[in-house]
């Protein structure tokens, strides 16, 4: 694998429990600083390709290498998961603390942060947010471009190096979504963004793919 190459999918293969499959022989390589766009048809596998990247769909077939190693067991994949940030389509299904500030505080405690440490960085990201104030809200009152952000903040709190990031604009009224949008941009970090909104992807996006037919095409 090229130095420059920070995830790596070889002819991978994804089938659900059902018995459709998703994933046949994607081919897929995000280099250092790309942020790309990954287009698709609504079931064409767009999220199960996160899930995989991240060892949470386990693959049928073919190969995953993170940072320059081969990913196959989960003990491989919960070595990355600290560097790799995903942010799930449903924002529910991220948040699960009672309060914001201790759904953002929760991934750098993990990460072995203090709480003083810890909730100094969750008010941070917070802050760059435009959520600063947010702390004591209670998560479940949060309406779904609230939980949006709140969600985002969790994945950024852990200072990932890389951001796979499914459907982030969902429920953001325009104002929030041109903050986001800088935001991102400001982002040093790789991206593998999940979207259908193309006036976001084209502001972000440093190369366009689509999931068709359950392989990768060049767009």
């Amino acid at each position: 694998m090229s130095a420059s190459w920070i995830i790596t999918l070889t002819d991978v293969h994804f089938t659900f429990a059902t018995g459709r499959k998703v994933l046949n022989g994607v081919n897929l390589s995000l280099g250092v600083g790309e942020k790309i766009a990954l287009l698709g048809a609504n079931g064409a596998g767009k999220s199960s390709l996160l899930h995989c990247v991240m060892g949470l769909a386990p693959i049928q077939q073919g190969d995953i290498s993170i940072f320059g190693r081969a990913c196959q067991t989960e003990n491989d994949f919960r070595t990355i998961r600290g560097r790799v940030g995903l942010l799930f389509q449903d924002s529910d299904d991220q948040l699960f603390c009672p309060t914001v500030l201790e759904d953002v505080m929760f991934g750098p405690l993990n990460l072995g942060h203090s709480r003083d440490e810890a909730r100094e960085i969750a008010l941070q990201v917070l802050s760059d947010l435009g959520l600063g104030g947010f702390g004591d809200r209670i998560t479940y009152q949060l309406s779904g471009g609230e939980k949006r952000l709140v969600a985002l903040a969790t994945v950024l709190a852990m200072s990932p190096e890389v951001l796979l990031l499914d459907e982030p604009t969902n429920g953001l009224d325009a104002d929030v979504e041109k903050r986001l949008i800088a935001i991102l941009q400001s982002l040093p970090q790789s991206m593998l963004i999940i979207s259908h909104d193309r006036d976001f992807l084209d502001q972000i996006a440093t190369r366009f793919v689509r999931l068709e037919n359950g392989v990768i095409v060049n767009v």
